[in-house]
């Protein structure tokens, strides 16, 4: 049975979005992988332009709000905001959860070029993050 993993965040357009691109390119069909917020903000462009720079599409995916996979079992739930771990509604399942504030790069400021260069940043940091959960998780 292929194991399922939530990624959680505040409104879904950055890190959640982030970490879900990842952890489908190191788990491939080891997983499913699914990735919610307490609201939905719509995935954030720059976010898409520092994945596709890290060789990764996500322009294809949704921002979704956690209401919507209530009925699913999750193996896995990862918060990777403080907001969303105090917000976090209770699921009724077995889940190992895991969390990790990772910087907001939305609310990054100054100029475009240093703005991305803080998605960048994040992005590293959450690549790193997968990487390891995946190797300490699916071997």
């Amino acid at each position: 049975m292929t194991k399922k993993i939530l990624v959680l965040c505040t409104g879904n357009s950055c890190r959640s979005q982030i970490a879900e691109g990842y952890l489908k390119h190191f788990l491939g069909n080891k997983a499913e992988v699914y990735s919610a917020g307490v609201e939905t903000h719509g995935v954030n462009p720059r976010a898409i332009i520092t994945m596709k720079e890290d060789g990764i599409d996500i322009s294809n995916h949704t921002s979704n709000h956690i209401d919507e996979y209530q009925n699913i079992d999750f193996d896995f739930v990862i918060t990777v905001c403080d907001k969303a771990k105090e917000r976090c509604p209770f699921f009724p399942s077995s889940a190992t959860k895991l969390h990790y504030n990772f910087n907001d790069p939305a609310k990054a400021t100054g100029t475009e070029e240093e703005i991305l260069q803080e998605f960048r940043t994040v992005r590293q940091t959450i690549k790193e993050f997968c990487e390891q959960f995946s190797k300490d998780n699916f071997n």
